[in-house]
């Protein structure tokens, strides 16, 4: 199965962009990067990639949880990440490390092991991130219309 994903970011100014999910009802959320470069109104993309991947980890140890009918009193995830810079000097996510903390009750825990083994595997962004992704870019300006003369 095939499912396409389409999003649309709008550059506001500076290093601001909205993003369109392509959802109704959706806000845009702003991104924007730190200062010096940006002014921080927002997450950057670095943000975004962890809270991706920690988003789709929780939501895969939730998913198996339920279908082994282990109830979930609460479920904090925690991402930390290097930036770091590789054999050429650019800036690279270097690391990720998600940290789940499930609240379950007592007698639930020794029925978590199961899915402790299985539920990484199903986490489509973090898998896609761990194996890597083909990833083509193409660039096509436009230009601006001419400004009529006053």
């Amino acid at each position: 199965m095939k499912q396409e994903i389409s999003i649309t970011l709008d550059w506001r100014q500076g290093y601001e962009f909205s993003i369109d999910f392509g959802q109704a009802g959706l806000a845009e959320p702003l991104t924007d990067e730190p200062p010096p470069l940006g002014q921080g109104n927002g997450p950057n993309p670095a943000r975004l990639l962890a809270a991706a991947v920690g988003n789709c980890m929780s939501a895969s140890l939730k998913f198996c949880l339920d279908r082994a009918h282990i109830e979930v009193q609460e479920l904090r995830t925690r991402v930390e990440g290097t930036v770091v810079r590789n054999e050429r000097g650019r800036l690279r996510i270097g690391s990720l490390r998600v940290y789940l903390e499930p609240t379950l009750e007592e007698e639930m825990l020794e029925r978590i092991g199961r899915c402790l083994e299985v539920f990484e595997d199903f986490c489509i962004v973090g898998q896609s991130v761990r194996e890597g992704i083909d990833l083509a870019v193409e660039v096509t300006p436009r230009s601006a219309p001419a400004v009529a003369a006053g």
